[in-house]
């Protein structure tokens, strides 16, 4: 009697540390999932917070491009100024389907067709950076300066079209009178993040 109760008592330590490894082995896998899982939402919630960020960049540079469009229709202080050329009365130098090339001193000024579907913010490439392209670098005629290309900052700088847009002002005379739409578009630290924005401008000066 006295042999079987010792080897009943061996095989039941040996079940309770078989019980005790498997508990133990479960317990490091729930840990391990669970770390895992910390870690993957660590992950999105940096790639989200990263895109956030680049949204934001690319929205503020598109309003500095429109302010920078503003400058350039009003009272540009750069020696390449081509504020003389807007007018509320002239349409000189817009392009139906815009002035285009960095070569050119009427790039980025477009017509409009009338037709919504065809206007030129949506059929111009306004994000080319190409030197052949539709739409205007910030600072070109204004001589203003955005850091970009590196770091924190835009990885391009952001560009314009200004869209020449017949004006009606209530008690107007007949006489046919201009303002601007402007189209703005800005880059991210990703140069695929991309923010547009427009407004409507009115010169104030002839």
């Amino acid at each position: 009697m006295s042999m079987r109760y010792e080897f009943s008592c061996l095989s039941s330590e040996r079940y309770e540390s078989g019980s005790s490894l498997l508990v133990t082995l479960v317990m490091l896998l729930i840990a391990l999932l669970a770390g895992l899982s910390m870690a993957q939402i660590a992950m999105m919630n940096e790639k989200t917070d990263r895109n956030e960020r680049d949204r934001v960049i690319a929205l503020q540079a598109a309003e500095a491009a429109l302010a920078d469009a503003e400058l350039d229709i009003e009272n540009s202080p750069s020696p390449a100024s081509r504020s003389a050329l807007f007018s509320p009365y002239s349409a000189i130098g817009f392009a139906l389907h815009c002035g285009r090339g960095d070569g050119n001193i009427f790039q980025g000024l477009c017509q409009n067709s009338g037709d919504t579907s065809k206007a030129s913010w949506r059929t111009a490439d306004i994000a080319n950076t190409n030197s052949d392209s539709p739409s205007v670098r910030f600072g070109r005629f204004t001589g203003q300066s955005l850091p970009a290309g590196a770091g924190p900052f835009p990885s391009r700088l952001p560009r314009y079209l200004i869209e020449l847009m017949q004006d009606s002002v209530p008690g107007q005379s007949t006489r046919v009178a201009y303002l601007y739409r402007i189209t703005a578009i800005g880059f991210g630290v990703d140069p695929h993040s991309q923010a547009v924005l427009q407004s409507f401008y009115r010169k104030t000066s002839n």
